[in-house]
């Protein structure tokens, strides 16, 4: 409901918050509500209530972020350093540098804003949930600092983030999506960058299939049948084949390189 019609997501949470107000997640609710409608004063109190409550954290960057919202980016500044980052969830850490990185801006400090992004996670080559917004962050900074190409091909690596997160996440174009740098889904959740084409094809039973879960079943034979078949015939196909001259395996570098020199 929040994003549709904020303001009435927020009515809901201030009629939420008159039965429970002692519920941590209620005020966290009618902070973020506060937030979206952009009464940042209503959010700071409600999030430092949220805190005190729950002794967490995670809010810090919609903290700092409300400071500046209210006029105060020194202060931003201030509740920003007065945790140890170490101690907050990767996700946190990045949305608080790209918070603490709009204090600087707002500030007139550029250079510095600049350097609040500078965190281990503004990997170019790997795509994070935080990737497309840190990488935007960061492209704004530059932009600002009237570094121009370098700006470019920073929002550039972030809408390619946000195509491989979606098409990992199995939400973009069903037919096929081409996406210029993107390989895959490593052990830490990181979607690789290489060049490749994704297809997102279902056919007309796999869609019917997802509506009827009975003819799921059907489904799922016909694709271990087909699957079997191609088996066969690869193993036919092998016996005939001469082995390969080097059978070293391949490096799974390889794709990131292939992307490299593509760029």
């Amino acid at each position: 409901m929040i994003d549709e019609d904020p303001a009435l997501a927020h009515q809901h949470a201030l009629a939420a918050s008159r039965s429970a107000g002692r519920v941590g997640v209620v005020r966290e609710t009618v902070a973020i509500t506060a937030y979206a409608v952009g009464d940042f004063a209503l959010a700071l109190r409600e999030l430092r209530t949220h805190r005190r409550i729950t002794g967490s954290d995670e809010q810090l960057p919609l903290i700092v972020d409300s400071e500046r919202g209210v006029g105060r980016p020194d202060r931003a500044l201030e509740e920003g350093r007065a945790v140890d980052r170490s101690t907050l969830s990767v996700p946190v850490r990045v949305q608080l540098a790209i918070a603490m990185s709009g204090a600087r801006l707002d500030l007139g400090q550029p250079d510095r804003a600049l350097l609040e992004l500078d965190i281990p996670e503004a990997d170019p080559d790997r795509a994070f949930e935080w990737s497309p917004a840190l990488f935007s962050a960061r492209a704004a900074v530059l932009e600002e600092l009237g570094r121009e190409a370098e700006a470019a091909e920073w929002e550039r690596r972030a809408d390619i983030a946000a195509e491989a997160l979606d098409a990992a996440a199995g939400v973009a174009d069903r037919e096929v999506i081409v996406v210029e740098e993107i390989d895959l889904i490593d052990e830490d959740g990181a979607v690789g960058v290489a060049s490749g084409v994704i297809p997102m094809h279902e056919t007309e039973a796999e869609i019917d299939a997802d509506a009827d879960p009975e003819a799921a079943a059907g489904v799922h034979a016909e694709v271990d049948a087909d699957a079997q078949t191609g088996d066969d015939t690869h193993q036919e196909a092998s016996a005939d084949a001469e082995p390969p001259a080097d059978d070293s395996p391949t490096r799974p570098e390889a794709a990131a390189d292939a992307g490299e020199e593509q760029r």
